[in-house]
C-alpha cells in the first residue's frame, strides 16, 4: 500500500494507491475500478525492489509518501465522523504510528473490499471497528483447526454420531471454538500494538474512541436545525383552475396544494386521474371524453383476450395458469374490511380480479406479482369504476413497477438509498442497527414494495398516495416518509436494546398505529433541513433529486438538475408560508422552494 499527498485545484486531499506485490516484485494484473473518482485508487505497477525500511517518521507535523508491505499490515480501525465520512487508522505489526487516512469523497469500503482479495480482515471481538490483517494461507488455517480438535473421534465413529445426533454432534464440535476464542482473547488484548506504549504512560490510558499519535479533527457538515411543518387545507375547489374548455389552468398550483393538504373526498375521482396521467392537464372537456372513449374500446379488447381462452388452452399455458391462480388468491384477502370488497359474491371483488387479469395482457412480461392488488383496490375504491380505475392502476405501475421485477434491483437501490439518508440524519441509529445485523434495513422492505398500504388505515392510505403522486418535493419523498418513521421510532429501538428479531416484530406491529400527519410533516421538515444543509453529501443530493449523478468525469460534482428545480421552484414567499424560517441562517445553495 502506498500513500502520497495529491496535489488539487482548490486544497490538498491524500490519496491512497494499493496494489499487490508478487513473490518476485513484479507487476500486478489485476485492475479494480471503483466506478467513480474516489481519494484511492489501484495502480497496475510497482517497483521492482522491494522496500525494506520501516514506516516512515513524523516530522514537523507533516507526512511524506509512504509504503507499506501487506505482510507488515497488523491491524486497521475504520472510524467515522458525522454524515458516514470515513478515515482509516493503520497499525503495523511492530506498533509504528502511521497517519490516519481520510476519505473525504468515500471510497473507504472499497478499500477495504479490495485489500480482502490479498489478505484477510477479521473483526476483533474486543472491537467491533478494529479489524486484524492475517495473511491468505489455506494451510496455516487447516492446521489451526486441527489443533482444535473439533472432533476428536474416529471418522466412523463420528459418521454414526452424526447420523444418529446431528446437532449435538456438530455443535459439541463447535463448542470447541467458543473455548478456544475464550482462552486466547486475553492474551490477544494484551500483545495488541496499541498497547504498547512508554512506561510513564502506562497510568494514562487512552480513550476508547481516541487513536494515538493525531489530533481529532470534525469535518462533518452541520444539518441545522430542523423546521416547524404543518399541514395545509385539502384541494376543495377544482373549478377555479379550469377554463372555460376545461383545462387546468395551473397544474403545479394544483399539484403544491394537493401536497400540502390532501383533496377532499368527493373530488378524489376526478383528481386522480389527472395525477395518474389517464388524462394530461393541458386537455379540454371534449378531448377527455374521446379519450374516455377510446380507453373504455382498448380496456374491453383486451379483457375479451383472457376472458376467450379456453380451459383447454390454459391447460397448455402456465404462465397464464400461474398468473389467474395468484390473482384469485390475492383478491379473496384484499381489504375485506373495506364495505366495497366484503361478503362473498361482492361485485367489487370480481371487477378487482378482472382488472388484475386484464393488466396480464396489457404488461405480459410482467404479469401479476403478489402486492397489486394492494395497489389497486384504494382506485378501484375511489373511481368506483372499471375502466378507469385500469387506466389509474396503469399509471400508478408506471411510477412502481420496477419494485414488482424479478430482480428485485430496484428495491435494492431504494433500501441503499434509504440508508444513506438515514445515516446524514442519524448517525446513532445507523450505527446501532449496524450492532444488531438489521443495517440492511430489510424491515423496511414492504413499506417501499407497495408505498405503505399495510401500515395506514385505509383512509390515510387515500390521502397519503395522493401526496406522493405529485412527486413533490422530490420523487423520492416516500424514502423522507421511511426515515421519518424510523427515526420516530429511535428511542423505543436503542432504548429497549431491541436485537434483530425483535426490531423486526417491533417494526411489523407498527400497522395502524402511525400518525400520518405527523408522519408528513416529520419527512417534509427533514427534507427542508437537509436541503439546507451547507456541505450536502453528494449521495444524499443525488437522493434528493438535487443532483444528477456524473456519467462522465467531464460532468461537474456540483452540478443540480434543472428538471428538479423547474417542478419545485416557486416564489419565497410562498415558501415562507409554509414553514418557519432558519433563525436568519442564510444556506450556501438555495434548495427547491414550494408553499
Amino acid at each position: 500500500m502506498e500513500w502520497s499527498p495529491v496535489e488539487e485545484d482548490v486544497r490538498n486531499a491524500p490519496a491512497v494507491f494499493y496494489t499487490k506485490k508478487d513473490g518476485e516484485g513484479g507487476e500486478e494484473e489485476t485492475k479494480f475500478d471503483p466506478g467513480y473518482e474516489p481519494d484511492w485508487a489501484v495502480i497496475s505497477t510497482v517497483k521492482q525492489e522491494r522496500r525494506q525500511e520501516h514506516p516512515p517518521v513524523r516530522e514537523k507535523g507533516q507526512w511524506g509518501s509512504f509504503s507499506l508491505p501487506l505482510s507488515e499490515l497488523y491491524s486497521l480501525r475504520r472510524a467515522r465522523f458525522s454524515l458516514g465520512r470515513n478515515f482509516l487508522v493503520l497499525t503495523t505489526r511492530g506498533g509504528d504510528p502511521l497517519p490516519p487516512l481520510h476519505f473525504q469523497r468515500g471510497g473507504a469500503r472499497e478499500l477495504l473490499k479490495a485489500m480482502q482479495r490479498y489478505i484477510r480482515l477479521a473483526p476483533s471481538p474486543m472491537d467491533g471497528r478494529l479489524f486484524l490483517a492475517y495473511p491468505h494461507d489455506s494451510g496455516a488455517l487447516s492446521q489451526s483447526f486441527d489443533e482444535l480438535h473439533l472432533f476428536d473421534d474416529t471418522s466412523a465413529d463420528l459418521v454414526s454420531r452424526f447420523i444418529q445426533d446431528p446437532y449435538a454432534t456438530t455443535f459439541g464440535g463447535f463448542s470447541k471454538v467458543t473455548n478456544f476464542f475464550r482462552g486466547a482473547l486475553p492474551h490477544t488484548h494484551q500483545e495488541s500494538p496499541f498497547s504498547n506504549r512508554s512506561p510513564q504512560d502506562a497510568h494514562c490510558p487512552h480513550p476508547a474512541d481516541e487513536e494515538p499519535g493525531f489530533e481529532l479533527i470534525t469535518c462533518g457538515a452541520e444539518l441545522g436545525p430542523r423546521p416547524q411543518v404543518k399541514r395545509g387545507k385539502p384541494l376543495d375547489n377544482w373549478d377555479q383552475f379550469l377554463d372555460p374548455e376545461g383545462r387546468v389552468t395551473d397544474p403545479q398550483k394544483v399539484k403544491e396544494l394537493v401536497f400540502r393538504g390532501g383533496i377532499v373526498p368527493s373530488l378524489r375521482r376526478e383528481v386522480w386521474k389527472f395525477l395518474l396521467g389517464f388524462y394530461p392537464w393541458n386537455s379540454t372537456t371534449k378531448e377527455r371524453e374521446d379519450i374516455l372513449r377510446v380507453k373504455t374500446d382498448e380496456y374491453f379488447r383486451m379483457k375479451v383476450q383472457w376472458k376467450s381462452v379456453s380451459e383447454e388452452q390454459e391447460m397448455r399455458n402456465s404462465l397464464f395458469r400461474g398468473y389467474r391462480s395468484l390473482i384469485e388468491r390475492d383478491v379473496n384477502r384484499t381489504d375485506r374490511h373495506n364495505s366495497f370488497f366484503s361478503g362473498n359474491e361482492n361485485p367489487g371483488l370480481a371487477l378487482l380480479h378482472d382488472v388484475l387479469m386484464t393488466y396480464c395482457m396489457y404488461n405480459f412480461d410482467l404479469g401479476y406479482v403478489q402486492g397489486m392488488s394492494d395497489l389497486l383496490s384504494p382506485l378501484l375504491f375511489v373511481t368506483q369504476n372499471e375502466v378507469e380505475s385500469f387506466w389509474c392502476l396503469t399509471g400508478f405501475m408506471d411510477l412502481v413497477h420496477q419494485n414488482f421485477e424479478e430482480s428485485q434491483e430496484a428495491m435494492k437501490q431504494q433500501l441503499l438509498q434509504l440508508s444513506v439518508l438515514l445515516r446524514a440524519l442519524d448517525p446513532e441509529l445507523c450505527d446501532y442497527l449496524d450492532s444488531q445485523d438489521s443495517g440492511s434495513l430489510c424491515f423496511c422492505f414492504r413499506w417501499l414494495l407497495i408505498w405503505f398500504k399495510r401500515e395506514f388505515s385505509f383512509e390515510d392510505i387515500l390521502s397519503l398516495w395522493e401526496v406522493l403522486w405529485t412527486r413533490l418535493p422530490c420523487e423520492n419523498f416516500h424514502l423522507l416518509m421511511a426515515s421519518s418513521i424510523l427515526e420516530s421510532q429511535k428511542e423505543e429501538l436503542i432504548g429497549s436494546n431491541h436485537d434483530f428479531n425483535s426490531i423486526l416484530k417491533h417494526i411489523n406491529e407498527l400497522t395502524m398505529k402511525l400518525d400520518l400527519q405527523s408522519i408528513l410533516c416529520g419527512a417534509e421538515a427533514i427534507y427542508l433541513q437537509l436541503t439546507h444543509c451547507k456541505e450536502l453529501p453528494l449521495k444524499v443530493q443525488e437522493v434528493l433529486g438535487l443532483r444528477v449523478p456524473c456519467s462522465s468525469s467531464e460532468e461537474s460534482p456540483d452540478s443540480e438538475p434543472k428538471e428538479t428545480d423547474t417542478l419545485l421552484a416557486q416564489s419565497e414567499a410562498r415558501g415562507a408560508s409554509s414553514c418557519q424560517p432558519f433563525n436568519g441562517q442564510t444556506p450556501q445553495r438555495t434548495p427547491p422552494t414550494y408553499p
